[in-house]
């Protein structure tokens, strides 16, 4: 993909990902990547940094004999999510209109 992406948007598709089911990192980091060219160091922070705000919370559970680190939404997560997919909404109409031509100043 050529465009960038902000690590809000990145916050934004992990906490609709984890609303959907509690999913690992790896297995977010490759949801992410249909979208975003991220790399782990990139994804990881921004997890922790959900994390320490309250907005998810972790397990483990025994995968193959390994431990694996799962992610699950709180109900604040579920609240940011809705506020930045106002915002989200409100972003993407504007870029569209701009690019369908409704949009001028």
């Amino acid at each position: 993909m050529y465009f960038p992406v902000s690590s809000l948007l990145i916050e934004y598709l992990i906490l609709t990902i984890v609303e959907t089911q509690d999913s690992y990192g790896y297995e977010i980091s490759q949801t992410i990547k249909l979208a975003a060219d991220i790399k782990e160091s990139t994804l990881y922070p921004i997890l922790k940094k959900l994390e320490k705000s309250g907005y998810l919370t972790t397990y483990t559970q025994l995968y193959q004999g390994r431990k694996r680190k799962y992610y699950s939404i709180t109900e604040s997560g579920k609240q940011q999510m809705q506020l930045l997919h106002q915002e989200w909404v409100s972003y993407r109409d504007t870029i569209d209109g701009i690019i369908e031509g409704r949009l001028r100043k």
